[in-house]
């Protein structure tokens, strides 16, 4: 359970986001922070019953019930439920009805379209394997490149939502397959790229991801909000380099990007992160990200990941400023990086053992030092290097000689000194 206050509120969240991804993100926030719990359960209470999924509306009952039983929301509205469900249930058979004549009329649009709206109903009330397997019908009736961009769209949304990514990029793949020049499959480009950083985001691929949402050209505004809106690509792809690219990499591919400077000029806060550690400010860099890490923790795709991008970050920042150092003290890194009332002795050791840091520590006189390889240790290495390659180069010297003599060599009558030296030479190589 979180503490802290966040920097945002819940407007922006019911405002910004639109489909069952609002319900998502307020009932987090609902569950995990301490001081937007109780608002954010009313508000998605509140937003469940704006729609059809009465598992919702239990779901964000169930947690208000436990933390804010004198509510008036957290009273259970059996009548709504039972109104909800009923009207559910005779849409339901409504539109298998509807989508049966058309099959009987063998029209394909209108069995694309009837097995359309039966997905978007069954999406609605949180039937996603009835859902998909409605949208994926309307593959079978698709002849044109947009009726297929439909059916993708459709998959992905509900993929997305059972954390199925294999299928989702999957999908993304055909939609490249089909997509062409003209303006509106092009506005598909950044949508595509946020699917795919999202998938790779899950896997803890930060490195990939954060090349996903960088290609991400500028417009993808509030047309894909129910899933990703704008200031997430910024936040994942700057905090997705931020763990994983070098300063070079930092400057020109993230600060000097034209398409996602449109991205960052939204969230501010990880363009200012981003300068600093470039400029070797590591403890505003910190600091800027330490403000916000209420904020990421209550996000529905960062939560599982925020600790450990943070944790890369850090360890980046200390391998970064210990680079022009032969030997520093742990108390000025302490103070640079450590958390107030720790040591960070523990997280120096984890590092020297998994060679992320190539140092030592002075326990004594409590340093730092850097390990430098001396000339005489290059030298030995390099000998030695040389030693193997030519003892490998002997071995297939003799055992070439050792065949000739055996005369179990293949003879080639055409084969002159210079092209027998080449074969040897392929077979030393």
């Amino acid at each position: 359970m979180l503490t802290k206050q966040p920097r945002f509120d819940l407007e922006s969240i019911t405002l910004n986001y639109q489909g069952r991804t609002r319900f998502q993100r307020l009932l987090l926030i609902g569950i995990n922070s301490s001081v937007l719990g109780v608002d954010a359960l009313k508000a998605a209470i509140h937003d469940a019953k704006d729609r059809k999924d009465t598992q919702h509306y239990l779901d964000a009952h169930g947690h208000l019930k436990i933390i804010a039983p004198h509510e008036a929301e957290a009273q259970k509205d059996s009548a709504w439920i039972m109104r909800t469900e009923e009207s559910n249930q005779s849409e339901t058979y409504r539109l298998e009805a509807e989508l049966k004549q058309y099959k009987n009329n063998l029209i394909k649009e209108s069995i694309r379209m009837g097995n359309e709206d039966l997905g978007k109903h069954y999406q609605a009330m949180g039937e996603l394997n009835k859902a998909f397997d409605a949208f994926s019908r309307m593959r079978q009736e698709a002849s044109i490149p947009k009726h297929v961009i439909d059916v993708c769209r459709r998959l992905i949304e509900v993929s997305i939502e059972q954390r199925n990514w294999i299928v989702a990029t999957t999908n993304v793949q055909k939609i490249r397959q089909v997509v062409t020049s003209s303006d509106e499959d092009k506005g598909l480009q950044p949508f595509l790229c946020a699917i795919e950083g999202l998938a790779s985001l899950d896997t803890g691929n930060y490195f990939s991801a954060a090349n996903f949402f960088l290609n991400a050209e500028s417009g993808v505004g509030q047309k894909f909000n129910t899933i990703i809106i704008s200031n997430d690509i910024a936040v994942y792809g700057g905090l997705c380099a931020l763990a994983t690219f070098g300063r070079g990499e930092l400057e020109t591919r993230v600060l000097k990007n034209s398409n996602f400077r449109t991205y960052l000029e939204l969230e501010p806060q990880i363009r200012r992160a981003i300068t600093f550690f470039i400029n070797g400010r590591y403890t505003d860099c910190l600091g800027i990200l330490d403000a916000y890490h209420t904020d990421y923790s209550l996000d529905i795709y960062l939560q599982n990941h925020i600790n450990e991008i943070y944790n890369l970050i850090r360890r980046k920042s200390i391998i970064q400023y210990f680079i022009p150092f032969s030997c520093v003290s742990i108390d000025s890194l302490n103070k640079i990086f450590a958390a107030p009332g720790k040591d960070i002795n523990k997280e120096l050791i984890k590092m020297i053992e998994c060679k992320e840091l190539d140092a030592k520590i002075d326990t004594q006189n409590r340093l730092l030092i850097s390990v430098q390889p001396t000339p005489r240790y290059s030298l030995q290495k390099y000998t030695l290097e040389m030693a193997k390659n030519y003892e490998h180069e002997a071995r297939l010297r003799i055992l070439h000689v050792n065949i000739c003599s055996a005369e179990l060599d293949i003879k080639n009558k055409n084969a002159g000194p210079d092209m027998i030296d080449s074969c040897f030479d392929t077979v030393g190589g």
